[in-house]
């Protein structure tokens, strides 16, 4: 990147796209959500400790054909705190909750990483609520030692110690090129790194980076194989939270998964690679439309 390099901002990606950002009372969880667009809804779900912001770069694109939301997830973002484990059925009851709440019967679901897992859950337990399913570098089907404490170690130094340089590593890891993880990224995590609430709660956040409480939430082979929804897997092939092998296993357990690899990418597919992501799941969308 040269120093003559205009780096798009959040603004400028959402510039000329009529939105709104929203709090929504989800089940009494007051839910921060960015919403566009009209027509079949999509919900995007950001990954572990993110926030809505993961979507920047493909609200327009989506808002074009389609009703966009992203949401700051149960316990993340300006999203409220409740003071108990943050276990993947506890987001599935937010995220249907969040859909009650907007009147929302069927929609399609991208989830990246723990947005994954959290989508996965909800088309499981839920399949008329999920028209269809993105599983973006998804998480939860494994439970690796290493990726887990790397995971809760990078989150808890940024968010105990009042370094930005520390966020600005752990926003790095996500990335196959640094670059990708701009300032302003940095600095809207920082902020909510920093926030009392985000402070005080970030045990019930990483509890799915303790063994026990993983294992009682881990996907298994045979529990992928209930997914009905259409489902298309997107996976970078430098994620550092999850190798090829993994998404391959996820694409032989779902019947009729696509499985897409992207390749000079990381854990944030959507972002890194904003365009190529945005045709893929366009195209995607368009050959499944909400049941009527």
């Amino acid at each position: 990147m040269t120093s003559s390099t205009i780096v798009p901002t959040i603004w400028t990606e959402l510039a000329g796209v009529d939105f709104r950002v929203a709090t929504v009372d989800a089940g009494g969880v007051p839910t921060r959500s960015l919403q566009a667009g009209a027509g079949e809804p999509v919900i995007f779900l950001h990954g572990t400790s993110g926030h809505l912001e993961a979507f920047a770069r493909n609200i327009g694109d989506h808002a074009r054909r389609y009703a966009c939301h992203a949401i700051d997830m149960l316990g993340h973002g300006y999203t409220g705190k409740p003071d108990f484990p943050y276990e993947i059925p506890r987001y599935r009851d937010h995220l249907l909750a969040y859909m009650d709440a907007n009147g929302i019967e069927s929609a399609h679901i991208v989830g990246e990483s723990l947005g994954g897992w959290v989508g996965a859950r909800t088309a499981i337990d839920a399949p008329e609520r999920v028209a269809s399913l993105q599983l973006l570098c998804a998480g939860g089907t494994v439970a690796n030692p290493k990726v887990m404490e790397r995971i809760r170690t990078t989150t808890r130094q940024a968010v105990t110690r009042d370094d930005v340089e520390l966020t600005r590593a752990r926003m790095r890891l996500l990335m196959a090129d640094a670059e990708d993880a701009t300032e302003e990224l940095v600095a809207i995590r920082h902020t909510i790194y920093h926030r009392p609430d985000f402070v005080a709660t970030i045990d019930n956040l990483l509890c799915l980076q303790n063994m026990e409480t993983r294992l009682r939430n881990v996907l298994r082979p045979e529990d992928l194989a209930r997914i009905t929804a259409p489902t298309l897997i997107v996976w970078g092939r430098d994620n550092p939270f999850g190798e090829v092998p993994e998404a391959a296993a996820m694409h032989e357990a779902i019947a009729g998964s696509e499985l897409v690899l992207f390749d000079a990418c990381g854990h944030w597919p959507q972002h890194e690679q904003a365009v190529r992501y945005n045709e893929v799941s366009l195209a995607f969308l368009a050959k499944h439309p909400v049941s009527r």
